[in-house]
Formats: structure tokens, sequence, C-alpha cells
């Protein structure tokens, strides 16, 4: 394996872990905008020519065939003029054109493919192979009945390809339309109230909005007691007699010292 395959193949794999997703999925393109799922079906190359010069932010100098994904990209003389190899690139290789403009999309904005589109895009892959297998079996046995049948099998196939890539286009014109902001500035996140925030160096969440918790071993609702008025009463405590009191020691008792 050479080492631009390999890099390709790492690619792809580090695609699967992209964080992002598109904005609209393939089934919802529809709804998104059906006039240009319409455009895009009835005019696939045009519109592809048109996203591919839009994903380059129309600086045509950046133009690599195939988005540089392909062994021929940067071969074909895309320096000397970008928008005629941009044309046979999108008439002669349609299919590569569209893959190349998703692919240079989910690098630059980290999107990964959700799942029911990676099954969509397999089923019309899948078709298309049942439906060439059926052909080549057809021919090899001659029966008209197995030549019709491959015939209804290959217009099926054509219409699902079709289909599936007008909407992987629509996906990637509302991917850029939010790219250059045409859905409006993204809404400002709100602020939580006080009741939501919390602080990590709280051991305890605030108790805004919630009853004051009881003391414990007290029943629920148990009154507490009434603090008392300050300064309390009896306060200050009244003056002290004078020392030693009146009529102390009292007459006819003997003094200690002789005078």
């Amino acid at each position: 394996m050479s080492m631009a395959s390999q890099e390709h193949l790492e690619k792809m794999q580090l695609r699967q872990n992209y964080a992002n997703l598109w904005h609209t999925d393939l089934v919802g393109t529809i709804q998104a905008d059906a006039p240009y799922c319409c455009l895009a079906f009835w005019c696939g190359p045009c519109v592809s020519y048109l996203l591919r010069k839009r994903a380059l932010y129309n600086d045509m100098t950046r133009y690599t065939c195939c988005a540089g994904y392909m062994p021929c990209s940067g071969r074909c003389g895309e320096s000397r003029c970008p928008e005629f190899c941009l044309l046979t690139e999108v008439l002669l290789c349609f299919g590569n054109s569209v893959a190349s403009t998703r692919f240079l999309l989910q690098d630059e904005f980290n999107i990964q493919t959700t799942q029911c589109d990676n099954c969509i895009i397999g089923f019309m892959f899948c078709l298309q192979q049942v439906a060439c297998i059926f052909s080549i079996v057809a021919m090899i046995v001659g029966s008209e009945e197995i030549q019709e049948a491959s015939q209804l099998l290959s217009c099926l196939a054509d219409m699902v390809y079709c289909s599936v890539c007008a909407c992987m286009q629509t996906q990637h014109k509302i991917e850029m339309d939010k790219r250059d902001g045409m859905f409006g500035p993204p809404a400002p996140m709100a602020v939580p109230s006080v009741q939501q925030m919390s602080r990590l160096d709280q051991p305890y969440p605030p108790a805004v909005g919630y009853p004051p918790q009881q003391a414990y071993g007290q029943p629920y609702g148990y009154p507490p007691p009434q603090a008392q008025s300050y300064p309390p009463a009896g306060y200050p405590p009244p003056q002290a007699q004078s020392y030693p009191p009146a009529g102390y020691p009292p007459p006819g008792y003997p003094s200690a010292y002789p005078k």
C-alpha cells in the first residue's frame, strides 16, 4: 500500500471520531430546503460546481482535482485553469466531485456522518452493485426475463443514486449556509437562576428556596425556643451594699485588736 493510500485510509478512520454532526441529516434535507433539493436532482453537475467553488470560499487558487483525495489530484494542470478542471471533474466524475466536497467539509468542520446516513449511502452502493451483477448475468444467459429485470433494477439504482446525491448536495449547501451565518448568530446561553447555581468550594448547597432544617433530635414542626431579649431582664444587678455593712460589728462585741 502506498503512502498516499495509507494517509487516506487513516483519514477515513479519523472521520468516524469527529465530534460534530451535519446541521441536517439526509432524510431531513427535503423538508429543510425542497427547492434546492429539486435543483440538485435535475441539475446535479451544475450544483456540484457551485458548491465546490463555495466550499473553497470562491478562491479557485485553492482548487485541486477531487479536493486532493484521488491519485490524479494535483496532476491535471489545475493551477493553470482551475475553472475548466472543475467543470471537467463535475461532468466526467460527478460522484467523485460530490464525495470530495463532502470530505472537504467534514475535515474542515470535524463533521461525522450519522449511522442513518451511512446506511442510506451504503444501500445506494449495494443496489448499484446488484444491478451491475444482474446486467452481467443477463448478457451471459441471454434470457429476456432476466434482461428486463436487470433493466428495471438498473433504473431503480439510478433513481436512488440521483436522489441520494441530491440530498447530499442539499446537506452540503445547508452546512455552508450555517458556516456563512445565514441562520443568524447563535442564541446566547441563558444564565441559570440562583437556585440552580452552586459552588464547588461549598460543602453544602445554599439553602435558597428551602425551609430551614430542624435541629437533630427534635420532631418536625417543633417550635424553637424564643430568643431572649438583650439585655436580659434584671440586668444590671442591684447595687451591692458597702463592706462592712452598717451596724457591724454589733455593740458589745469585743474587738479583735486592743486599742
